[in-house]
């Protein structure tokens, strides 16, 4: 088994409003789409974490100053869609696998049960030094 992070960023796909200005039936279909999403890949054993994460306005960025306290500042001014939004991490048999689960959560629905195709990042998780000369 190999384990996959499945990132998503504010990217909105083919949706442009804001998920927080969507009716609310349809921001609750989007959010039930992605809980049996993952219900399904728990029910699997391919899971083994999902988080979102807080609005990118309450992050901070934190740099080690070698001669002074480290550095705090607020952050990241990053364009929306370069924001993590969440990360999924599943096990699973191959990347194909991985790629397919990535599919299935860039399909949830967005406004009007349109798939928002939302662009999720896959990325294998290093198991050892090797990877990283693959």
């Amino acid at each position: 088994m190999t384990k996959f992070l499945l990132l998503m960023h504010y990217d909105g796909g083919n949706v442009d409003t804001p998920m927080l200005e969507w009716d609310e039936p349809d921001m609750k279909a989007h959010l039930q789409y992605l809980t049996d999403h993952l219900e399904r890949l728990r029910e699997s054993g391919e899971l083994v974490e999902a988080q979102a994460l807080t609005w990118p306005q309450h992050a901070k960025v934190v740099r080690a100053a070698s001669v002074s306290a480290p550095v705090l500042t607020d952050g990241p001014y990053a364009e929306s869609k370069e924001v993590l939004a969440g990360y999924t991490m599943v096990d699973v048999e191959s990347e194909e696998r991985a790629l397919e689960i990535a599919a299935v959560q860039s399909a949830a629905p967005g406004p009007g049960g349109v798939p928002v195709e939302q662009p999720i990042e896959v990325r294998r998780v290093m198991e050892s030094d090797a990877d990283l000369y693959e």
